[in-house]
Order: C-alpha cells, then sequence, then structure tokens
C-alpha cells in the first residue's frame, strides 16, 4: 500500500540547527514501499534501520514522529493538523 498518512504541524517542535537557523517543523508523511537501495544515514540521522512495530518502545524516537507511527499503526489516515 502506498498513500499519505498525514500533515502534521506541532508548535512546540522547534529545531536549531547549528548553522543558527532555528524552525518550526511540520511534516508529510508519506506511506511507501521499498524498491531497492538501503536505508543510509546522513546529515540528519546519524542511524537508520527497518524495525517492526514491536521494536519500536526501545528506539530514541521524537514525540512527533512517535505520533505519527501510531496514527499509521492505528490506521488514523489520513490526518491534517
Amino acid at each position: 500500500m502506498t498513500g499519505i498518512v498525514g500533515i502534521y504541524s506541532d508548535p512546540g517542535h522547534i529545531v536549531a540547527y547549528t548553522d543558527g537557523e532555528v524552525r518550526q517543523e511540520y511534516e508529510v508523511t508519506l506511506l511507501a514501499r521499498p524498491v531497492g537501495g538501503a536505508p543510509a544515514a546522513n546529515d540528519e540521522a546519524s542511524d537508520v534501520g527497518w524495525f517492526a512495530p514491536g521494536e519500536l518502545d526501545g528506539l530514541d524516537i521524537h514525540p512527533t514522529m512517535r505520533r505519527q507511527i501510531a496514527d499509521y499503526l492505528a490506521g488514523r489516515m489520513p490526518h491534517v493538523d
């Protein structure tokens, strides 16, 4: 299945980058399936991987991301803030 999980905005989620840029994040979360390649770390993610839902509680996931994952797992989509 592919599609949109939701459009999320949290006024309390402020990101301050090391270069001095500060912004309020919003996210468009899409549902997709891998077609090739492998997850890779980048400037915004120090580590990446594929995880089963039962493994998520042990991971350091920002509360705004947990909300998006919970909406998907509960079938609450599309969500719009």
